[in-house]
């Protein structure tokens, strides 16, 4: 054996490594294993065109708890001396990098998906060990090379006798590492991070007989099932099932569609995407659900939460990606910010709404089911995501003022129910739609057979601060600003108004001063054509639904002055005008106008200032009605 010095400042990168590098101890037998993986990958490609190299391809993980060892080996491709030196005595070089350049310069199409770093993830071993010994041998060669380090500045290298074709490592463990000689804790490793590896990884096992005796038990720990690399065709509804267990652990319900995505090109990928049957119970509990997909590279688990791979209001997505191209930093725990990324998800989203599309046109009952359960989570990305706001619109579905509780229709089939003299898609927010169906503001749709979207999502009206047309046809809130009519009835109504606003000027200049505080405007309008008065907002404020979700939020906002609307016809109005500039009748005009507007405020859903003054007005005016006054 002789000694020789590592070719970098190897202490200071090691310290770098073993402290800082890697947040889990646990990732070592990953590396370890994807190293294997690699080599298996490299020899069983040689076999394509040389049989004899085929053989039985396998992984071993043996616990030594006497030795206090633990040795990982493979029987692919091998090292001879100078890759040793090559390849381990510089760190962060890597063989199996070398390697696919070399193939790329002899330009083979029959490449091998390997998952590189071999220096670097090699050198995790440090964190668990205080001694790390390799022993290697290539074919064709005599011999094989035994490799010794303590991972300091030195290691020494020399001949060995190995017979077999493979590399093993062994792990001289630290004492505060010894749980890696348990064969639970290596389970729970290699299922969590090398399961779909696909090759065999054994672990055996030693049973103590009753004469003392020992028996050793090969267990194959991995389910070497990659399920997103099969066809839909061979994949078993079980299959799918027990899999989408596997992801969504606590949360672990039915599924309502498997989708397969594969890419190639520039981007190469594949997918296994999963559409919930329901919601899961920490959908809006961010600090108790995982964001994202899984992420695998070259089947090697990387991370079960990679948030980049699917925008926020996809976030119901359960699934896993396996890329065969994307960049890693070295210690594969944190994803580089690489435009790759920002491609795949545009990808899964593409499909996933050509999905939605789909599932909508030809299931629509699946689809009214599904988008009643994530439907209000779909809706976030018409405000965030704008370059797909308009698919987005096509797939979101509402309750509407024409149709019966519970039944939801799409935006299509709105507008092709819209009536011929209907220029605009009307719409109201709130939070029941027992509450919105009362609001008199809808009173002139209703007259007119107008349909209008009931919005009573919490998120309704922060979304539509960015929809403003759906097929070149206006949103319009019937409870903000002004309605406009059409042709005859605009000229009507505007008559009307006029007519109104002279007979009622004074009761409209005594209520603005009344309700200074409140009220920006008093007028009269085409809107109601039951109720004597309503309360709407103007086309930039928010609504009294939006006022209370940010009181329930403890945030605060300047006070919304409302504008108050009369009924030109209706005969509390010309009642009121009679009453004002009357002495003898100012406290009574004082107690109809609050009535008015707590009537108002009720009408609508919204809580009223001051229920008890609110009740004692009514009183004495039943009192005086009834007293004959």
């Amino acid at each position: 054996m002789g000694e020789r010095k590592f070719k970098t400042e190897v202490k200071q990168l090691l310290d770098l490594m073993i402290n800082s590098l890697y947040s889990n101890k646990d990732i070592f037998l990953r590396e370890l294993v994807a190293n294997a993986a690699d080599a298996i990958d490299k020899a069983r490609f040689g076999s394509l065109t040389d049989p004899a190299q085929v053989r039985k391809w396998e992984i071993r993980v043996i616990p030594d708890k006497t030795g206090k060892t633990l040795v990982i080996s493979d029987n692919g491709i091998g090292m001879s001396e100078a890759e040793v030196i090559e390849n381990i005595g510089t760190i962060a070089k890597s063989g199996t990098k070398a390697f696919l350049a070399a193939l790329e310069e002899k330009k083979e199409s029959a490449a091998p998906e390997m998952i590189g770093q071999f220096g670097v993830g090699f050198y995790s071993a440090f964190m668990v060990a205080d001694k790390v010994e390799l022993e290697t041998r290539k074919a064709g060669e005599e011999s094989g090379v035994r490799w010794i380090s303590d991972g300091k500045d030195s290691y020494e290298i020399g001949k060995c006798d190995r017979a077999e074709i493979g590399t093993s490592v062994r792990l001289f463990l630290k004492g505060d590492a010894e749980t890696y000689l348990e064969n639970w804790k290596l389970s729970d490793i290699i299922r969590k991070y090398s399961d779909f590896i696909e090759y065999p990884i054994i672990l055996p096992s030693v049973k103590v007989n009753d004469d003392k005796t020992e028996t050793v038990t090969d267990t194959v720990v991995n389910s070497q099932k990659a399920i997103w690399l099969r066809k839909s065709s061979e994949i078993t509804e079980e299959e799918y099932q027990s899999f989408y267990s596997h992801l969504s652990k606590m949360n672990a319900g039915k599924y309502l569609k498997a989708i397969h995505l594969s890419a190639e090109g520039v981007t190469e990928f594949k997918a296994l995407l999963f559409l919930p049957e329901s919601v899961p119970f920490n959908i809006f509990m961010p600090e108790l659900q995982k964001k994202g997909l899984a992420l695998y590279v070259k089947r090697v688990f990387i991370t079960d939460e990679c948030a980049e791979l699917v925008p926020d209001y996809l976030r119901f997505l359960r699934g896993v990606v396996d890329s065969s191209d994307l960049p890693l930093n070295v210690s594969r725990e944190i994803l580089q910010q690489n435009p790759l990324l920002g491609k795949i998800q545009k990808a899964i989203v593409t499909k996933i709404l050509a999905e939605l599309k789909k599932m909508q046109e030809n299931e629509p009952e699946a689809y009214a089911k599904f988008f009643k359960e994530f439907g209000k989570i779909l809706k976030e990305g018409m405000h965030t995501d704008v370059g797909n706001q308009e698919k987005l619109q096509h797939l979101a579905m509402y309750e509407t003022l024409n149709n019966e509780p519970g039944k939801l229709i799409s935006l299509d089939d709105y507008v092709k129910a819209m009536k011929p003299d209907q220029k605009d898609i009307y719409f109201i927010t709130g939070d029941s739609r027992k509450n919105v169906e009362s609001n008199p503001a809808l009173e002139l749709c209703r007259s007119k057979g107008y349909d209008v979207l009931l919005m009573i999502d919490p998120i309704e009206e922060w979304v539509m601060n960015s929809n403003f047309q759906f097929d070149k046809k206006l949103f319009k809130s019937v409870a903000k600003g002004e309605l406009e009519l059409d042709g005859a009835d605009k000229e009507a109504a505007e008559k009307k108004i006029e007519e109104a606003k002279g007979k009622y000027q004074a009761l409209t200049d005594y209520l603005v001063k009344h309700f200074d505080a409140k009220l920006s405007e008093v007028r009269f309008t085409a809107r109601l054509t039951k109720s004597p008065a309503c309360l709407v907002g103007t086309d930039s404020s928010i609504s009294p639904y939006m006022e209370k979700l940010f009181k329930a939020m403890n945030q605060s906002f300047p006070q919304t002055k409302r504008v108050l609307e009369l009924n030109c016809d209706h005969p509390l109005i010309a009642a009121m005008a009679q009453l004002v500039g009357k002495e003898e009748s100012a406290g009574r005009l004082d107690k109809f106008a609050d009535l008015l507007m707590d009537q108002a405020l009720l009408s609508e859903g919204s809580a009223i200032d001051d229920p008890s003054a609110f009740t004692a007005r009514v009183t004495d005016l039943m009192t005086e009605a009834l007293a004959g006054k």
